[in-house]
């Protein structure tokens, strides 16, 4: 096996791993805002940040695996798999497209709903007064 399949493994490994923390670490995040639902002690927003935290994770992951898509191609250059890397490569990028618009808006929504919250504290959804 050549050099460079070793290299596109382990960024391959590298990708999935990714994915996969992100994954843990946004789970574990959820579970404690629900907790904290259930006790009444949420934060408004918070979820969305859980999202656009994730859909992080997923957007890098997704970038390393198309590298090493690209890498073991460049190793087997035979036109069958140029398509198949043109093919993944198209689709891991519209996801990653569409991932980031969806964080974009996101962010722009929670930029909104902050400054309405500072500039009015009772419209909070979560106002104990």
């Amino acid at each position: 096996m050549p050099f460079f399949d070793y290299i596109a493994i382990l960024i391959s490994i590298a990708g999935s791993t990714i994915i996969i923390w992100g994954v843990v670490v946004n789970a574990f995040k959820f579970l404690q805002l629900e907790y904290k639902k259930l006790l009444n002690q949420a934060v408004a927003g918070t979820d969305d940040k859980i999202r656009n935290a994730l859909g992080s994770y997923l957007r890098l992951g997704l970038d390393f695996m198309v590298a090493a898509d690209i890498i073991r191609t460049i190793q087997n250059p035979v036109l069958q798999e140029l398509y198949v890397l043109a093919f993944i490569v198209a689709i891991r990028s519209v996801i990653s497209f569409f991932l980031h618009k969806e964080m974009e808006n996101e962010k722009k929504y929670l930029t909104e709903e902050n400054s309405k919250t500072i500039s009015n504290p009772s419209t909070s959804l979560f106002n104990t007064k």
